[in-house]
């Protein structure tokens, strides 16, 4: 597909990270690189005065765009991927990529995970409102002016240019979860992984008084997810909820270690 950009550059990736209010905070980097994600959630942090970056967004709020030229016949190619919360601001997305009217391909469904991002709606209320938003972060070369602008960000749109882009519409804050909303990050598919799911399903059937959910997410294949929950070893149990956030790491076959991680929350 080729696609017209006289503003943007001919090859680049695009990063773009919604809240779920329906603000947008994007990156264009020519040079594509990879980790842009944790970036975004740190000025989203600066600009929206949080008491830390919102990692929890990714990788559900997240859209990415990547532009090649194709070595067959040199044309321009255009790969657009955005998970389902984020899919309704295609309109939003193509004009800030200059993407036309690119149809995004869906990413997993089941990468998300509404009651653990319900959990964080009391202590980040502010990504629930929609403060019209629309901000490009610059690229690391520029990173140095971030702090002393005038503006904050330099990159922010002005109103009047706001104005072609579709308003987000706010999404209305999820109701909290009773139960426990939990995620294990492991490491490939093997032996020792299935014993520790084995272990901990049991333990989690016979000693839960409340309905649960378990996440397990493969390091291997979704190592930006590892990094936005800072894991450093594996298997690592992390209770999101209830609060306050608690994490095991290690062999999960101390039963009463896992039991007093459980306990430990602000029901």
């Amino acid at each position: 597909m080729k696609v017209d950009r006289p503003i943007l550059p001919e090859f680049f990736k695009g990063i773009a990270l919604f809240t779920p209010g329906g603000d947008l905070i994007y990156c264009i980097d020519p040079r594509k690189q990879t980790r842009w994600h944790l970036q975004l959630c740190v000025a989203l942090q600066e600009i929206l005065g949080l008491s830390e970056p919102p990692h929890f967004l990714i990788p559900c709020y997240t859209a990415t765009v990547d532009c090649w030229p194709d070595p067959r016949d040199r044309e321009l190619r255009v790969a657009a991927e955005a998970y389902p919360p984020v899919l309704r601001h295609q309109t939003l997305l193509n004009a800030i990529f200059g993407t036309a009217d690119l149809v995004w391909h869906p990413l997993r469904e089941e990468m998300c995970e509404p009651m653990a991002i319900a959990t964080y709606h009391e202590q980040f209320p502010e990504l629930w409102e929609n403060h019209d938003l629309v901000v490009q972060y610059p690229i690391a070369e520029t990173r140095s002016n971030w702090r002393s602008s005038p503006i904050l960000p330099p990159s922010r749109f002005p109103q009047s240019q706001q104005a072609p882009l579709p308003k987000p519409t706010a999404i209305t804050p999820p109701p909290q979860t009773q139960g426990y909303v939990l995620r294990l990050f492991v490491s490939g598919s093997n032996p020792s992984t299935e014993r520790t799911l084995e272990t901990l399903h049991q333990l989690l059937e016979q000693s839960l008084d409340r309905p649960y959910t378990l996440k397990v997410i493969d390091v291997l294949k979704h190592p930006e997810q590892a990094e936005a929950d800072q894991i450093s070893a594996t298997p690592t149990l992390i209770k999101i909820w209830p609060k306050p956030v608690r994490r095991i790491v290690g062999e999960l076959n101390d039963a009463e270690k896992i039991l007093r991680l459980l306990s430990y929350s602000e029901f």
